[in-house]
């Protein structure tokens, strides 16, 4: 036997972040896509489970798209 990891995947909400965290942001139709969910669900993950990881989620609107971005309390 050996002693090789296995690696876990990222779950859904840890793409969310990722995407979260880059410079640019995400939109929603950005992240329903990446995860394959719908827009209430994306809407409720930042709202909670992501909140809950110690995330501050703001949002800002360019060029008529809402982007959303993530970062950590300092």
């Amino acid at each position: 036997m050996t002693n090789a990891r296995k690696s876990k995947a990222p779950t859904k909400l840890d793409q969310l972040e990722a995407m979260l965290s880059r410079k640019a942001g995400a939109s929603i139709a950005e992240m329903m896509e990446e995860v394959g969910w719908q827009q209430h669900s994306v809407r409720g993950a930042m709202a909670g489970a992501l909140k809950k990881r110690g995330l501050n989620i703001t949002s800002e609107m360019l060029k008529g798209t809402r982007r959303y971005r993530a970062s950590r309390p300092s």
